[in-house]
């Protein structure tokens, strides 16, 4: 019996990926005199990569890769002007209004009254909060957590520590490599919505005959299939 849901936030519940491909298309304009598209996005990504460690998810570490990018490129010759644009580009995207996704709001009230609800999401703490706060979804949750990144062994304990544990635990989100593999290597059931965005970083296969495993169309299918592993 499933007690506990945990949904997560960024292109789960609101948008969030497609900021950063127009943050994407204005850097690659910006930086055009000095590489090609193609060539751009592939350094950019390879900087995400190396500083996820020092730098976390989200859009503060998205902005400095952005300009160590820039540097790079430039050979060091990138103007200030340049690198000011880059700078108001992050702080355009951290000051962005909430956008909810179709039937986020509903789909979480219709299972509140019956489910221990979880918010499970990583990324900056501050901006994490604020979006939370703007959604207007807060008081639906009976916990909220923002990690560092979502590991089997995170989900486990924010599974023990909110609800009866993994076994009786399910997680939906957008990503199959942050928010469906994991809570399944941890014993949960993972339901899949595609967002049809995904960055890079997060691509990882479908656990196609995992009995624990389903892919939604749309968070409204979602209180059908739990209605459906009820029995």
């Amino acid at each position: 019996m499933i007690t506990t849901i945990g949904f997560d936030a960024d292109d789960t519940l609101w948008q969030n990926e497609a900021y950063f491909r127009l943050t994407q298309d204005r850097f690659a304009d910006l930086l055009a005199p000095y590489a090609a598209p193609d060539h751009l996005h592939d350094r950019l990504l390879a900087a995400e990569r190396r500083n996820i460690g020092a730098y976390g998810f989200g859009v503060k570490g998205f902005t400095l890769s952005m300009i160590e990018t820039a540097i790079e490129v430039t050979e060091g010759r990138v103007p200030a002007s340049v690198i000011s644009e880059l700078l108001g580009t992050g702080r355009a995207m951290l000051d962005h209004p909430v956008e909810l996704l179709p039937g986020a709001g509903e789909t979480v009230a219709a299972l509140a009254g019956d489910f221990r609800i979880l918010l499970i999401t990583k990324g900056d703490l501050l901006h994490q909060e604020r979006k939370l706060a703007q959604s207007g979804l807060g008081d639906l949750f009976d916990a909220v957590e923002i990690v560092s990144d979502k590991t089997p062994d995170i989900y486990a304990r924010i599974f023990a520590r909110h609800g009866t544990g993994a076994g009786q635990a399910l997680m939906v989100g957008n990503s199959l490599k942050s928010d469906v593999l994991p809570p399944l290597a941890a014993g949960a059931y993972g339901v899949y919505v595609p967002h049809g965005l995904t960055w890079a970083l997060e691509a990882a296969e479908e656990p196609v005959g995992n009995p624990r495993y389903a892919r939604l169309d749309s968070l409204t299918g979602l209180p059908a299939h739990l209605r459906a592993l009820a029995g």
